[in-house]
């Protein structure tokens, strides 16, 4: 190797080297803020009881209101203990006077994997006694599932089943309903002795113009999937924003009801990017949001949306560690976030397909499922180019209508069990991305097989084992 090309690796080297430490200090800089935050709210006189603000959150939304609901309550001049539900022990509950929770819900009544450890242990605690506690619980969910709200209702019955006594009555959201929500800043008012609660709208939603859009996947078997691209309106500033981060869309035919999509890009790429396919109703007719978008808005058409954060799927502590991208169908979007802002790290992203990846680059691994290799392999050409160059270490493409027996994501899963056990015992960390039902449970399920569920509980609990997925 010619002294220019050491000279050259070298500085590689220590440029992502500098880039992973920047992004460690600042992940520890934002937990900081957050503790810093989360002190605030403290009582400052010693013995005065604070009230538990507890959040089970899956997307952040959760999350982001009990943030708010414990700023309010502090304004108001009311101390607040502030903390994810996963934090709390049964003896919390027994010393505390008062709970507020907000709880969501993960696919079909299931708790968020933030509070699964909680449901685990604490809900199966026989006979605590709650008797002296007063909450009052605000339950996040979507109508469109059988058990809507099913966690949080399932955690209202067990608080009460064990004497706690409801401040109000148990406020169910459908999909972030507003009127909803101002009951639950209602009934804060009350309990605070405040009228002036601060507001809580979300931002606002913001022009885009749609300025381009690709069909992935002509000739499929299922739905068709595009790769849509998107840019501020002429003027506006592009949003800064991280991998696994999300975009609320709002429909022209469904105003005030934003869809969440994963992010597909990173701000080094210049749009938004999305991946998309048309959903069909139980009737067979199409979905509203997703129709417009693949098909109904034509390339030029604004597109009011917004930027929202998505802490649980970000790479927060583990930008250094190898990474095991699980996903299947439009979850490469979250996926491809991750692998994109990895490889930026390192190179401009224009040189991706033609750079090898620094061995100071932890490595990746892809397991991505669909239908048919024929029509189905969505950006393979640009997957291919990163296998090539070593920034994926390995690709697993699984294809569930190439052969007679389906095969899917979880069985390629359970087929390199000892590699899996090999990159987690090694540090890995897990991130999984596609729909819900079937891919999701079933990798799920499949992990714990692999792993163990006690050494899968402890991922979560660490932060790397993390799921975007619906």
């Amino acid at each position: 190797m010619s002294p220019e090309k050491i000279t050259y690796a070298l500085a590689t080297v220590a440029a992502y080297g500098l880039l992973c430490g920047t992004i460690a200090w600042r992940h520890r800089q934002r937990e900081r803020e957050q503790q810093r935050r989360v002190a605030a709210l403290l009582p400052a006189t010693p013995g005065v009881p604070a009230w538990w603000v507890a959040y089970a959150s899956q997307t952040g939304q959760a999350e982001e209101l009990a943030m708010q609901t414990a700023q309010a309550l502090h304004t108001a001049g009311v101390p607040v203990r502030l903390a994810p539900l996963s934090d709390l022990k049964l003896t919390d509950l027994q010393q505390a006077d008062r709970l507020l929770c907000i709880a969501s819900t993960y696919g079909e009544g299931d708790p968020p994997d933030s509070a699964a450890l909680f449901a685990r242990q604490v809900m199966a605690s026989a006979g605590a006694n709650l008797s002296h506690l007063h909450v009052g619980l605000l339950a996040l969910g979507d109508q469109a599932y059988a058990h809507f709200c099913g966690f949080g209702r399932a955690l209202d019955d067990w608080l009460q089943r064990h004497g706690a006594k409801p401040l109000f009555e148990r406020i169910d959201v459908d999909k972030s309903d507003p009127a909803a929500l101002q009951r639950w800043r209602q009934h804060l008012a009350h309990l605070a002795g405040t009228s002036d609660l601060p507001d809580w709208e979300a931002p606002a939603l913001q022009p885009w113009q749609l300025r381009a859009r690709v069909h992935l996947n002509p000739g499929s078997a299922g739905e068709p999937v595009h790769h849509l691209e998107l840019v501020p309106a002429p003027g506006a500033a592009l949003p800064t924003w991280q991998a696994g981060d999300l975009v609320q869309v709002e429909v022209p035919a469904a105003p005030g009801a934003p869809r969440d999509y994963s992010i597909a890009s990173v701000p080094q790429d210049g749009a938004v990017h999305l991946l998309v396919r048309r959903s069909r109703r139980a009737d067979g007719s199409p979905g509203l949001a997703s129709d417009w978008l693949t098909h109904g808005a034509p390339v030029g058409e604004t597109v009011m949306l917004r930027v929202r954060a998505h802490n649980g799927f970000r790479i927060a502590g583990n930008a250094q560690r190898a990474l095991i991208l699980i996903g299947n169908g439009t979850g490469l979007a979250g996926l491809r976030g991750h692998l994109r802002e990895r490889i930026a790290s390192a190179v401009p992203l224009a040189d991706a397909a033609t750079s090898t990846r620094p061995a100071a680059v932890p490595p990746m691994w892809l397991l991505f499922g669909e239908r048919q290799s024929a029509c189905d392999a969505h950006h393979r050409d640009e997957i291919d180019a990163w296998q090539r160059q070593g920034w994926l270490s390995r690709v697993d493409w699984v294809f569930s209508r190439d052969q007679a027996e389906r095969r899917y994501v979880q069985h390629a899963l359970a087929e390199a069990a000892p590699a899996v056990r090999e990159w987690v015992g090694e540090g890995a960390a897990i991130y999984v991305c596609g729909s819900l039902e079937g891919m999701a449970s079933e990798v799920d399920h499949t992990l714990q097989q692999v792993l163990g569920e006690d050494t899968l509980q402890r991922l979560a609990a660490e932060g790397r084992y993390r799921r975007d997925v619906y």
